[in-house]
């Protein structure tokens, strides 16, 4: 399992949201290209980068941002937010990007995710942002009736990369990760799962390590690196696949 640091991208600034809420928003510092650079410094292996502007909006802002971030490191980078086109993923793959991520789409036009993750298989994410088990789109503005569970037996059978879940009543929270929902979605599926939402410890990086073998093979951070709760090399050492797994761990240790 392996931890991918999160650039979440407004107005060609790097910001956190606390619960998807975009009047909830923290801005940090750096910019995003030194922020990427700095990740793979200490030991990032892969990006997660999300256009908050697009998944809003639909219209990409941010592209210089997303090429300077690209141009600026030599590990692969997975993006998301208002991808919901194949011009627009072809563009994205020429700026150089490793894997997209489709998530409103997935929703308003599955056919279209059929037919690009056969046109590009294994460079195809589906991201499923939850609420209370159902699945919120546009940038977590609007939610559906469709359950999280649903979505992801159908798109099950596509020749994906990987299922990006994101419990949002846990994202930004730094509270803990919604273990239930991670347990529900790796029981359903043969394709590697992603998780997101939540993460504040080291504690939490642990507690998730149980499901590797179930099925997932990475933990998407954002907040709890900005702020320092842990590092990079700190939790690739609890992910790594050196760690005793049998010995009991006191969490509050690591909290």
């Amino acid at each position: 399992m392996k931890l991918i640091p999160a650039i979440d991208l407004m107005n060609g600034k790097c910001v956190r949201l606390f619960k998807g809420d975009f009047n909830k928003r923290k801005d940090f510092s750096r910019e995003p290209y030194e922020q990427a650079k700095y990740w793979e410094k200490e030991g990032a292996k892969c990006i997660h980068i999300v256009d908050l502007d697009a998944a809003k909006t639909g219209i990409p802002t941010n592209d210089q941002s997303i090429k300077k971030i690209v141009k600026s490191v030599n590990i692969p980078i997975q993006i998301g937010g208002g991808i919901r086109s194949q011009e627009r993923i072809e563009q994205l793959f020429s700026y150089g990007v490793d894997k997209v991520i489709m998530g409103t789409s997935a929703i308003e036009n599955k056919e279209l995710v059929k037919s690009l993750s056969s046109k590009f298989p294994k460079r195809i994410i589906v991201g499923i942002d939850s609420k209370e088990g159902k699945v919120s789109t546009r940038g977590w503005l609007e939610e559906s009736d469709v359950l999280a569970t649903d979505l992801v037996k159908e798109f099950s059978s596509f020749k994906i990369a990987s299922f990006i879940i994101t419990d949002i009543n846990t994202d930004g929270t730094l509270e803990g990760t919604n273990e239930v929902f991670i347990k529900e979605i790796i029981e359903i599926t043969d394709i590697p799962v992603i998780a997101s939402g939540g993460v504040g410890s080291i504690s939490d990086l642990l507690s998730l390590t149980k499901f590797e073998d179930s099925g997932l093979c990475g933990v998407i951070v954002g907040k709890a690196l900005y702020e320092n709760k842990f590092t990079i090399s700190e939790a690739s050492n609890i992910l790594s696949t050196e760690r005793i797994n049998d010995i009991p761990i006191n969490k509050d240790y690591y909290a």
